[in-house]
């Protein structure tokens, strides 16, 4: 088990580090899935056989020394030399593949459950969701807040708070589903969502917004114009820039979107009619953005959570426990 124990770990190992050089992509639920069943697999191996059977091996150890005192006390031999102690203690000892597997069990088991189901850390690695969001922010998702998923497979089992305009929502992007994606909410389904000239269209209505002066993008470096938006119940900060492009296209690798035929692009933007079971989404900084006005709709099952929460940022203490929605 020990050679079994080291060849599991190799191959961990290897995983991992072909994952961290980008000689492949990995899947952080599936590797957390099969840690917690591999590891549970060695916790009942232990439980039910290998402690057990240590258990019995030191009771025989103390049976036989007890038997070897009465023999050498019958021939009047009353004492004897050695302790046996120290072999007991080592023979119960928990060998080092099953410390490393059974005794992480409680551990992985308690993490699977808590990013399955409860809350999953997500960092913010580019600046399509400033001002809301910056880079390096560390976030939470609440994983529970739009319904209870099966992990691995993402499947809705319990339905929770539907899907609204405005919410911040952390997806599987819809182009390469092994990463995830964060933006926020412009369309939910049978929408009519139009971005005609750096404006927002929801249902024909202009999304109402107010002039907040500039701010200074430190991802672009430059400044741009921020704006208080006010989409669906809550307001949030949005980024735009006058002087930049403003046609868009379908520029999808894998050819055309899902219902692309819901979508019209004109030299002034794009208006799309959001299907059954899809959202529309749209990042803060418009201007430097790319989301479904170039790739199309986030299906429902690519849903992983709604951020909430930067819980740090190693660079800007002041963005720790800052709420956001």
């Amino acid at each position: 088990m020990s050679a079994l124990t080291g060849v599991l770990y190799a191959a961990l190992v290897a995983y991992l580090g072909g994952w961290y050089t980008g000689r492949w992509s990995g899947n952080f639920a599936l590797l957390l899935f099969i840690l917690t069943a591999v590891t549970l697999l060695y916790w009942l191996a232990e439980r039910y056989y290998f402690a057990p059977a240590r258990r019995a091996a030191a009771e025989a150890l103390v049976a036989n020394d007890a038997k070897r005192r009465e023999q050498l006390a019958a021939q009047g031999i009353a004492r004897v030399d050695g302790d046996i102690e120290p072999a007991r203690q080592q023979i119960l000892q928990q060998p080092w593949w099953l410390d490393w597997t059974a005794g992480l069990f409680p551990v992985i088991l308690a993490v699977f459950l808590l990013r399955s189901f409860l809350f999953e850390p997500f960092k913010i690695p580019s600046g399509s969701m400033v001002p809301t969001l910056l880079v390096g922010d560390l976030i939470l998702v609440n994983k529970f807040h739009y319904g209870i998923r099966l992990p691995v497979l993402n499947k809705k089992i319990i339905a929770n708070n539907d899907v609204k305009r405005g919410d911040v929502m952390v997806f599987r992007y819809p182009e390469d589903p092994s990463t995830d994606f964060i933006k926020r909410v412009a369309g939910i389904p049978g929408d009519e969502i139009s971005y005609v000239n750096q404006k927002l269209y929801v249902n024909g209505q202009a999304v109402p917004v107010q002039s907040q002066g500039n701010f200074y993008d430190e991802d672009g470096r430059v400044y741009r114009q921020r704006f208080l938006e006010k989409l669906g119940e809550k307001e949030h900060q949005i980024l735009v820039q006058p002087d930049a492009q403003r046609f868009f296209r379908a520029d999808r690798a894998d050819g055309p979107f899902p219902f692309h035929e819901n979508c019209r692009y004109t030299l002034e933007g794009v208006t799309c009619k959001v299907p059954a079971g899809h959202y529309f989404m749209l990042g803060d900084n418009r201007d430097n953005s790319r989301d479904s006005r170039f790739w199309g709709f986030v299906p429902d099952e690519n849903i992983v959570g709604r951020a909430f929460l930067v819980w740090m940022n190693f660079g800007n203490l002041k963005r720790v426990g800052t709420f956001f929605d």
